[in-house]
Formats: C-alpha cells, structure tokens, sequence
C-alpha cells in the first residue's frame, strides 16, 4: 500500500466490492463508528508515527490535512487519556478558535457526538468527560504562556507566529507526565525556528504536499492553484511544503531579518502610517499595503504593524485610520500614482482631519527599495515581533525586481518603503546615502 494512502484509499481503488460488502455486514452502530475511525479514514502520513519522539513536525502544504491531523491527535490524545492537560496553541485567538477548535477539520468537528468535549469560549477551554482538559493560547501573547503546565501540546501554523519565543515559553511548561509530546502542523516558510527545529534530530518530520489530498478537495480549486501557482517558487513552498533558501540577489534575507527582531520599541519621536492601495478591489485584486512604523528616541526605526489586506477602498481607508488612532501617528503616507488624490479624499471621508502627505513613485520599486535596505543592512531598523507575509515579502523581493516581474505586486513591501523613507530618508540622511553609494559601487565592482 502506498505510504500516503489510508486502508479506506486501497480498498476503493483496488476492491471496492470488498469494501462494500465489508460495510454492509457491519452492525448500524459501528458503520456510526466507523465515520470517526481516523486510523481507517486517514493517510498514513497524517497518523501519529511510532517510536520515541518527543516533537513532530508535520511540513505540510496547503490542503493537505494537517488542521484534521492536529485535531485527531489531540482527540486520541483525550480519548485514551495519554495526556491530561493540552495546550493548543495558534497563531492568533481568532485562529484558535475558529480553526483549531470549531474549524471544519478542528477538534469538534472531528470528535464522536458520544465524546465530544465541552467548550468554554471565554475561557478558551475544552473538557472531555474523562476530565481530560485542553487549554487554548495564542502565540500573540506568549507571557500567557508563562507558568502554565502541559503534558501535549498542537501548535498550528508555527511559521506564521507574530513572537516565535512564545514556542519556547510553551517547551518550558511541557513538563508533566512521563512523556510530554508537541505536534507542529505548519506550511513551510524558512524562518529560523522551522530551520532549526526541521534540523533537529530528535524531530520527526513528515512531510507532504496539496496534492497527496487532492480526491478531497474541489475540482476548481485544483485547477485554480495549478494554473496560478505550479512550478512558481511561491507554489514550492505553499503546495509541495518545500522549505526554500533566500531568493538570489534578494534585499533581504532570513537571518538579516531575525537579526532585527525585537519585543519592545522605545519612546518613539514619530510614528507614520504607509499606505500603497490596490487598484482594484475584486477577487483577484492586489493587497492594500499598510504598515505602522515609529522613529524611536536611540534614532533606530520599528516597524509596529502590518496592516495589509486585500480591501474595498473603504475598508483600507477605515483600517489606516483605526492604525492611525490606535497609535497617535503624526502622519497617513499614501502612494498616489494609483487614484491620485481618490486616495486622500477616501481617507478623509473616515477623519476630516487626518495629517496626510502624498507621495509619488518616480523610480523603479528595487530602486525605491535599496536605501530602505540598506538600513536593515546597517543594524538601523528593528521589527518588533515578526510579521510573517510581509517579511516573506521582503526575502522575495530581489534587486532585479524591476527587470521582469509582471504581474506580482509586493504591496506589503512597498508600503514598508513608504514608512521607513518618511521616517528615516527624507530629508535626505547623508549618513545612509554615502553608505549607500558604497553599497552600490562594490555591488557593481567586477568580482575578481
């Protein structure tokens, strides 16, 4: 049998009248049973592994199952009571809640109606009836994480985590039981946990792609992520879970960006709010970018937060403003060669009185970029927590960007550029230029 593929799999494509003859004989309760037996239904790739690990790594790509694998071994982690205390551990308390534990595929969905857990939302909590409880956390606030104790843990979408040391805040309170475990279901993206964590020896990793799912998902999404994204570098990592090296000659990488990671800014001096709008607002329009970025006091920049998202023009209008509020910004920037002064006036329909400054792109995005990189390459901006898409962004966005890549769009990126220029380029920094200048004459020096 192939070793992606459930008993349930083989027998419908190699003896169906087996299977259906097999069913037939089976007493109405236990064809009940039968639905919620994941050991029949799931891939082997998506059962817990024998052997003794203590975590497991499932690097797997978009599709594939990992949410229901997560909340299955968690399910048979209750049911057999081989751990009494949980945590359940999700980028945000959104996505706890609305994936991992009332998800489609999360733990309530997946249980038998005659075991299924109760659950306290305003305690983010869920109690099986052999007292077997699970605690929920987001890893937004990884001090919550302090103290608590757990003997399992099911951290979702580690790769996405805004502070990653939430993950060893949680380590440090896996210590009940005789044999504490952790499941991770993550699509891969190289950041340096996932790196060192894949790297690992005493991690069991299994791995899989979209298509190892593919009978169970729709025709049209198959076909819609085939034509857009097979064969792409983003396709490698989000369908085929590959874990990929820095895109050559990108502005930024990995380790530079890991390098600048902070979990406080200082008293700042100035706070912006950057905005680079869509064109349009349909399904396939591009991302609003939105970033908050401050000048701190010690004259370094830090980026706050990444507000993009694809939006009607009045819904990135309202998201800019509330940053704008939240924040006490002294200034909304706003590229206007996309809507002109549509882009000011949309704002100020939401704050009459919003500060708001234009500016115009009359060079190339890498070249807008460069000096904003070179920052990052001096140690003079920092990223308070992390901010998975855009610094994806920023590790794929090369230096030859503006030499061929129709039909991307690095919003997030370019609204970065638009902060951390306001703040910390103009008026001109003689400092970063020279810098800069060099920078470019030994790019430009024939390698010996």
């Amino acid at each position: 049998m192939p070793a992606n593929s459930s008993l349930l799999d083989w027998l419908k494509e190699n003896a169906p009248e087996i299977l259906d003859e097999a069913i037939q004989t089976l007493p109405h309760d236990d064809v009940a049973a039968l639905a919620y037996d994941f050991y029949m239904w799931g891939r082997t790739s998506q059962i817990m592994p024998p052997g003794d690990w203590r975590v497991w790594l499932m690097l797997a790509g978009r599709g594939f199952g990992k949410t229901r694998s997560g909340a299955e071994w968690v399910r048979m982690l209750a049911e057999e009571k081989r751990a009494m205390r949980i945590a359940l551990v999700a980028p945000t308390a959104a996505a706890l809640r609305n994936v991992m534990i009332e998800g489609e595929s999360g733990i309530l969905a997946t249980s038998h109606p005659a075991f299924r857990p109760s659950f306290a939302p305003s305690r983010q909590r869920l109690e099986w009836p052999n007292q077997v409880v699970a605690y929920g956390y987001s890893a937004d606030e990884p001090e919550r994480l302090r103290g608590p104790q757990h003997d399992a843990a099911w951290c979702d979408e580690l790769a996405a985590w805004r502070y990653p040391d939430a993950w060893d805040m949680m380590m440090l309170g896996l210590r009940l039981g005789s044999d504490p475990r952790v499941m991770i279901t993550t699509t891969p993206k190289p950041t340096a946990l996932i790196r060192r964590l894949a790297g690992d020896p005493a991690t069991l990793v299994t791995r899989g792609s979209t298509w190892d799912n593919a009978p169970n998902l729709a025709p049209a999404f198959i076909a819609e992520i085939v034509k857009q994204y097979e064969g792409t570098r983003l396709g490698r990592q989000e369908l085929e879970a590959e874990l990929l090296d820095d895109t050559p000659n990108a502005l930024w990488t990995r380790e530079g960006i890991e390098a600048c990671r902070v979990r406080q800014a200082p008293q700042l001096r100035r706070i912006v709010v950057a905005i680079d709008p869509a064109v349009s607002s349909g399904r396939d329009a591009d991302e609003t970018g939105i970033v908050v970025a401050g000048l701190g006091e010690d004259g370094l920049g830090y980026v706050l937060e990444d507000g993009s998202e694809r939006l009607r023009p009045e819904a990135w209008a309202a998201r800019a403003i509330a940053l704008y509020r939240r924040y006490q910004a002294d200034r909304v920037v706003g590229e206007s060669n996309n809507g002109g002064d549509l882009v000011e006036a949309t704002l100020r329909a939401v704050d009459r009185a919003v500060s708001y400054k234009a500016v115009r792109a009359s060079r190339g995005k890498a070249v807008r970029a460069e000096p904003v990189a070179a920052l990052y390459e001096q140690g003079r901006v920092k990223h308070r927590g992390a901010f998975p898409a855009l610094e994806d962004q920023m590790c794929a966005f090369a230096s030859d960007f503006d030499r061929g890549r129709a039909g991307y769009s690095p919003d997030r990126v370019d609204a970065l550029v638009w902060a951390l220029t306001e703040l910390m380029i103009a008026p001109a920094d003689t400092g970063l230029l020279d810098y800069y200048a060099e920078l470019t004459k030994s790019r430009d020096e024939p390698k010996s």
